[in-house]
């Protein structure tokens, strides 16, 4: 097997000898050392680490998550490799996702300098600091319920019949499920988006349909249960606040029991987001935990109290249930008409679409 020097394999792959002797003293890469002159030998398994590290770094990874990939790419562990590339996918949306908006930000400050010859500091404030508050909230949301660890029961739980009792964790799930796929009504040729797809139940109704649909979640598990569950069902890692597809793409998107999980500014971001994604006459049918107002809620947790199930309180303070009112004046707002039902007394379905359209 033929050996190269660190010239010949700066040249071959054009990199420079100083990055390689960097990767070198970080560990990523062992080439062998001739004993009489000290010159670093490098084999063609070198070079194809040598190409992957340079690869991963262009896509912005950094050099312990690298590490971690070329470990698992030894072991042929290729779901941990996946698993790795899909997180950097996230991560590289969110920023692309950010420095759009900060482009925009610039340009509004731009034009309004320009129609009054005169910038506020008061519009410059206001603008960035929206701005600074988009950010906080995407670089600050975790995943604090650990789905990857229910990810193998989860159909189990969905479809035990104590989790669909009144105050169990999924209540009314096979109907709301299809209560969702009878009002946004997909007709053929249309594409969609299922958001928070767990395991991938409510697409699996739309992909019987012959619907051509995509899943995101945050749970990796939970993603490779439902690649398992419906061959070609394509799914992608990321999150709400940083939908990681591109604008227009979709006629509909769906959710259902995962908008609870996040609080009230972050529902506003997840909501522009998907707005986003969708084609200007895109729809959005959402099944989840809510009250139609504050009174609502009010009078739930009363009748809770009185029933003695401060278990079902507790459960409740560790979501983000939504304010029904709130969340429809927000699609007002933003140009859309809406349908309200309440399946359950905290158990609701929004459907939205554009003015234009048709309920």
């Amino acid at each position: 097997m033929a050996l190269l020097q660190i010239k010949e394999i700066s040249e071959r792959l054009q990199i420079s000898a100083r990055a390689i002797r960097y990767y070198e003293e970080k560990g990523l890469i062992t080439p062998e050392k001739q004993e009489s002159s000290g010159y670093r030998l490098f084999t063609e398994q070198d070079a194809a680490r040598l190409q992957t590290i340079v690869s991963l770094r262009e896509v912005g990874m950094s050099l312990e998550e690298i590490g971690r990939v070329l470990a698992q790419m030894e072991e042929g562990d290729s779901e941990d490799v996946l698993h790795h590339l899909e997180l950097q996918r996230a991560v590289l949306f969110s920023q692309m996702i950010e420095i759009r908006q900060s482009i925009e930000t610039t340009d509004r400050i731009i034009a309004r300098g320009k129609e009054q010859k005169k910038l506020a500091w008061d519009d410059i404030y206001e603008w960035t600091a929206s701005l600074k508050q988009s950010k906080q909230l995407r670089s600050n949301w975790q995943d604090h319920w650990n789905y990857d660890s229910y990810a193998a029961l989860h159909d189990e739980r969905v479809g035990g019949e104590r989790s669909q009792q009144e105050y169990g964790a999924y209540p009314s799930y096979p109907f709301a499920l299809h209560r969702v796929l009878e009002v946004v009504n997909p007709q053929k040729g249309e594409k969609g988006v299922d958001l928070g797809t767990g395991t991938g139940n409510l697409a699996a109704l739309f992909l019987e349909r012959g619907l051509e649909m995509k899943g995101l979640d945050q749970s990796i598990a939970m993603l490779r249960e439902a690649e398992r569950k419906h061959s070609g069902y394509e799914v992608r890692l990321g999150n709400f606040l940083a939908i990681p597809y591109e604008d227009h793409q979709f006629d509909f998107a769906v959710m259902s029991y995962a908008l609870h999980h996040l609080t009230e500014e972050q529902k506003r971001l997840a909501l522009l987001e998907i707005k986003r994604i969708l084609k200007p006459h895109g729809r959005i049918g959402l099944v989840d935990f809510m009250f139609e107002d504050r009174q609502a809620r009010e009078h739930y947790v009363r009748t809770l109290r009185d029933e003695g199930r401060e278990d079902v309180i507790a459960d409740m303070e560790k979501s983000h249930y939504a304010d029904r009112a709130q969340l429809i004046h927000w699609f007002e707002e933003h140009g859309y008409v809406t349908k309200v039902e309440e399946i359950h007394k905290r158990l609701h379905f929004i459907y939205a679409v554009p003015a234009r359209g048709h309920l």
